[in-house]
C-alpha cells in the first residue's frame, strides 16, 4: 500500500486515463476525489469501483478552468478528508483542425482547460500542500506532444508544451516545501473515445508502424507510473517529463 493514508484528487477521473489513475490510488491506499464535469452520473462508474475495492471515494464537480470551482475542489477535499498530498491534472481536451480554419473559440477553450485549468488547479494544490506542511505531490498529464507535432492538433499540442514549461518552472518553486512536479507524457494509450480507430483497420496499422513495442499502451499502465510517481519511491524526482509511449516518440522520423 504505497499511498496509505494518503489523500489525492484525480482531475477527469471519470474515464480513460483519470478513471484508471484514480483506480490504481485507490488500490495503493490512498483516498480519492473523482474530478469530473457534467451530470452526476459521470463519475458513478468511477466511484463504484472504488467502493468495490473497499477504497475511500468523493465525487466532486469542478470545471478546472473555473478557479472558483477550482478552489472549491480543494476546499471540499480538505473538508471530507483533512489534508491534500497529490493533485493529478489530467483533464484535458482536443480539438482536430486545419490550423489555417482554427476558431479562435475553441482555441480559447482548449488553452483555458488544458493550460490555465493545469495551473490554477496546481497553484491551489501547492498553496493546501504549503500550509499544511509535509510535502506533496503534483502529476500532469502531458503527452508526446509536448514534443512531438501533431498536424490539426496545434492548440492541444501548444498546450502540452506550455504544460512542460509551466511543470519545470514550478517544480524548482515548489522544491523547498518538498513539493514534486512532474509529467507522464503518454503515446498511443488505448481508451474507448479511440473505438474509432480500433473500428479502422488501415489506421490502426498506420498508428502501429510508428510504435516499436507495435502496440497500443493500456490507461492501467500510465497509471502504475502515476501511481509510482506519487509515492515516497519517487521522493527524489522532480522537473521531469516521463514518457510512456512504447518508443514512439524516439521512433518519430526515423521510419
Amino acid at each position: 500500500m504505497r499511498l496509505e493514508g494518503k489523500t489525492a484528487v484525480v482531475t477527469g477521473a471519470a474515464t480513460g486515463i483519470g478513471q484508471a489513475i484514480a483506480l490504481a490510488f485507490a488500490q495503493e491506499g490512498a483516498s480519492v476525489v473523482v474530478d469530473y464535469v457534467g451530470k452526476p452520473s459521470v463519475p458513478q462508474d468511477s466511484f463504484d469501483k472504488i467502493n468495490a475495492m473497499g477504497g475511500k471515494a468523493l465525487a466532486i464537480e469542478a470545471d478546472v478552468s473555473n478557479p472558483d470551482q477550482v478552489n472549491s475542489l480543494v476546499q471540499q477535499t480538505i473538508a471530507a478528508f483533512g489534508r491534500l498530498d497529490i493533485f493529478v491534472n489530467n483533464a484535458g481536451i482536443e480539438k482536430k483542425c486545419a490550423f489555417v480554419d482554427y476558431p479562435l473559440d475553441e482555441w480559447q477553450k482548449i488553452i483555458a482547460v488544458n493550460l490555465t485549468g493545469t495551473f490554477l488547479c496546481s497553484q491551489a494544490a501547492a498553496r493546501q500542500m504549503i500550509a499544511q506542511g509535509g510535502g506533496g505531490r503534483i502529476i500532469n498529464i502531458s503527452s508526446i506532444h509536448e514534443d512531438l507535432p501533431l498536424l490539426t492538433n496545434a492548440p492541444y499540442c501548444a498546450t502540452k508544451g506550455g504544460i512542460r514549461m509551466l511543470m519545470r518552472t514550478i517544480a524548482v518553486e515548489l522544491a523547498p516545501h518538498q513539493i514534486t512536479v512532474n509529467n507522464i507524457g503518454p503515446g498511443a494509450i488505448f481508451t474507448p473515445i479511440d473505438k474509432d480507430v480500433e473500428d479502422d483497420p488501415k489506421l490502426n496499422d498506420r498508428i502501429l508502424a510508428g510504435i516499436p513495442l507495435k502496440r497500443w499502451g493500456k490507461p492501467e499502465e500510465v497509471a502504475q507510473l502515476a501511481v509510482y510517481l506519487a509515492s515516497d519511491d519517487a521522493s527524489y524526482i522532480t522537473g521531469s517529463t516521463h514518457f510512456i509511449d512504447g518508443g514512439m516518440l524516439q521512433n518519430a522520423g526515423g521510419l
